[in-house]
């Protein structure tokens, strides 16, 4: 029979080597820091907020936003060749931008046309709405052959009579946003600009369509 204290000085040298090994490879996979960028709820520093006045004369409700499927990731992306989009590693959104878009726009829209006029679909018992909102971005991405210069944001918009009594209306608009510089910082602060610009469009759109 083996020695007893013998054993449990092997097993506990063996468990030593094993916890140093562990600790040699933790070190030498450690990776930087994640970098979050969370695109802010105020508007744009240097937006000009108007009262809504009368202007805002139908009361929507934000049915649906729909984003590419490309944007359905955590890491900020950047073009890359000539068609090929490339992953930031370790820069990273702090918000899903499909939860993100649509409760900034909402928000915009509420600023732009009166916090009474746009709400959230389905609207809340007792508020009656005029139209339903469907917005579509077909594009929203860095854009820049040598590094990201500007983001480009394509959109589609439908505003739609509940009741089937008006035609559907349709809008759209493409804007292109520079970047203050080709940091990451800045090409997040360029995404929530076009946004700011996006809903713009929309508010101005529906005014002239009336």
């Amino acid at each position: 029979m083996s020695d007893p204290r013998k054993r449990r000085l092997t097993l506990a040298g063996f468990a030593l080597s094993t916890l140093l090994a562990l600790l040699s490879l933790s070190g030498c996979g450690s990776s930087p820091p994640v970098q979050l960028y969370q695109l802010r709820a105020d508007p744009p520093a240097g937006s000009v907020i108007t009262a809504p006045g009368l202007k805002a004369s139908e009361r929507w409700a934000l049915a649906t936003v729909q984003l590419p499927d490309y944007l359905d990731r955590d890491a900020l992306v950047i073009p890359s060749g000539r068609a090929g989009l490339q992953a930031l590693q370790g820069h990273r959104w702090a918000e899903p931008l499909r939860d993100a878009v649509p409760r900034l726009l909402l928000a915009d829209l509420a600023r732009l046309r009166g916090t009474e006029q746009v709400w959230r679909a389905p609207a809340p018992p007792g508020v009656t709405v005029d139209r339903q909102l469907r917005i579509e971005l077909r594009q929203f991405e860095a854009a820049g052959e040598q590094a990201p210069r500007q983001v480009v944001l394509s959109a589609r918009w439908v505003l739609v009579d509940p009741a089937g009594r008006l035609a559907a209306r349709v809008g759209e608009t493409r804007l292109a946003v520079d970047t203050a510089d080709a940091s990451p910082d800045a090409l997040a602060a360029a995404h929530r600009l076009a946004l700011w610009q996006l809903a713009q469009a929309i508010d101005s759109w529906a005014g002239q369509a009336r």
